[in-house]
């Protein structure tokens, strides 16, 4: 019971670190993507993030040997085998040297002819974006080196090193405004420069925060045939579901931009920009707990591991849920006050991903569980498939006159069709019975929706659409919401430690 309390501290206080990082980044985003446009100008800004994304095309490689880092290093630290985390640890950095060598090859070739031969950009400035490439090919190469070092942070839960080493590098990119502002060379040169400056010195930091941490980091050249090829044969299949990830989102857009042309595409951006933004708070909780489902699995502890999964499945979507509503009723309010001049689509786009991204959440602990057991195979050649069906069958509908928001209705109903699958995929391998997991998530998040709606509805259906109603249903909606999860949504236990914790609070309030 003690280290179920302990975990229970540690995993809260992990999420409140990542929630006030997140928090952060993204007031500083704001303001620098804003004076970053201004500086460079329109053109110079646009060649900056297209021929930034040549190299983030290959990015999928990456991503794939990501989790299978995450996985093994989490799992060699919940045996407690120091010999193995060694191993594992320095057989990761050895496999994410070869693909930042794939990576540069890739960049150097394929991104030099395609930026030469098929992208748009004015004769006078390619010098800039050949510099630019270079600066991108070096930045992703270090992010791809940082890979083992940021996966054993997080599998020892050590979240504030993350939320730290953020801050300071969302101070020094207004630094690079300030600097981008002060000097009168060529800004974008300048500033493809000053990013590699600041990816360089954050995986020093996170280099060295693991060094002086973690025994494990600190790299011996070992060469261990068995691992690599275990470590890469996971790290395949993951690669086969993140290509599906990839090609169906890709497709999707060009499928709206080839039946309805740019300014659907618009709508798609400015959709994804707000669902991205909400989706990362959700993010941080599940970063935070991610780790202790693996371990729990590692230990054996099959009936823990089943907890940890629906309480991550539960309380994701209630928070996602919770900052979700409001923009649901209010779509259009917050895109107008923001946007001015809202692109067509936008509103009904936006509303129907985040209706997927509720439903993703639900999803996150299963794909954590599949990749604790390493048998990835049949989990994502079946699902990875399934997943591209999107695609095929979003084409038919738009062949058939179906209008643009379709396409985000067919990927809705093909993720719950998904969800279904990964339940059964699972159930031989964890143990986990399907009746569990629909009784103690689907049913009571299915209350806690439709008893959470009905005020907000009646408040938003029965006032002008004025700044008073966008508060009045926010405040509502949260009431609401908090309400509702506390009555119905959590377990007793979970009541009362939320009650122990407030009472707590509260007294140590009075005292002061």
């Amino acid at each position: 019971m003690e280290n179920t309390s302990a975990n229970n501290k540690r995993i809260a206080k992990n999420t409140l670190l990542l929630y006030f990082r997140t928090l952060f980044i993204m007031l500083v985003t704001l303001y620098t993507s804003r004076v970053v446009l201004n500086t460079l100008g329109v053109t110079d800004y646009g060649i900056y993030n297209v021929v930034g994304g040549v190299v983030a095309m290959f990015g999928f490689i990456n991503g794939s040997m990501s989790s299978a880092t995450q996985r093994y290093i989490t799992f060699a630290l919940g045996k407690g085998d120091q010999s193995n985390l060694q191993k594992v640890f320095s057989t990761a950095l050895q496999i994410h040297v070869l693909i930042a060598v794939l990576i540069v090859v890739l960049g150097e070739t394929v991104g030099l002819w395609f930026m030469y031969t098929q992208m748009q950009i004015p004769a006078d400035r390619m010098d800039a974006a050949f510099w630019v490439l270079q600066c991108s090919i070096a930045s992703t190469v270090i992010m791809i080196i940082s890979v083992p070092y940021n996966a054993d942070i997080v599998a020892h839960e050590k979240m504030s090193a993350f939320a730290y080493i953020s801050i300071l590098e969302a101070v020094l990119k207004l630094a690079v405004v300030y600097m981008l502002v002060v000097f009168s060379s060529d800004k974008l040169i300048l500033y493809a420069f000053l990013i590699l400056a600041v990816q360089l010195l954050i995986r020093l930091c996170y280099s060295r925060y693991c060094n002086r941490h973690f025994e494990e980091s600190k790299y011996r050249h070992v060469w261990d045939k068995s691992l690599f090829k275990e470590m890469t044969g996971f790290a395949g299949w993951s690669m086969f579901g993140n290509l599906s990830s990839v090609l169906f989102s890709q497709g999707l857009n060009m499928l709206l931009n080839v039946f309805f042309g740019p300014v659907v595409n618009a709508a798609r951006a400015v959709a994804v920009q707000v669902q991205s933004a909400i989706q990362q708070f959700v993010t941080n909780f599940q970063m935070a707990l991610n780790p202790q489902i693996t371990k729990t699995y590692a230990k054996g502890e099959m009936g823990e591991m089943h907890k940890l999964m629906f309480r991550s499945a539960r309380f994701s979507f209630y928070l996602l849920f919770l900052l979700s509503l409001p923009v649901l009723f209010e779509t259009d309010f917050i895109l107008t006050v923001w946007l001015k001049t809202v692109p067509d689509h936008t509103v009904v786009f936006l509303r129907i991903m985040i209706c997927t991204s509720l439903l993703y959440t639900l999803s996150n602990p299963l794909m954590v569980a599949n990749q604790s057991t390493g048998k990835v195979k049949r989990y994502q050649a079946v699902c990875g498939t399934i997943l591209l069906m999107i695609l095929p069958i979003s084409y038919i509908c738009l062949r058939f006159g179906c209008p643009a928001y379709s396409v985000f209705i067919v990927h809705f109903a093909v993720e719950s069709i998904t969800q279904i699958v990964r339940m059964l995929l699972l159930r031989p391998l964890i143990g986990i019975r399907v009746q569990d997991y629909l009784k103690h998530i689907y049913l009571k998040v299915s209350v806690v929706v439709i008893l959470s709606v009905i005020l907000p509805f009646l408040v938003y259906e029965n006032m002008d659409a004025t700044v008073l109603r966008f508060f009045t249903v926010c405040t509502v909606c949260v009431l609401s919401v908090g309400t509702i999860v506390y009555m119905v949504g959590l377990s007793s236990s979970e009541r009362e430690f939320i009650y122990a914790k407030v009472i707590g609070i509260y007294n140590k309030f009075l005292q002061k």
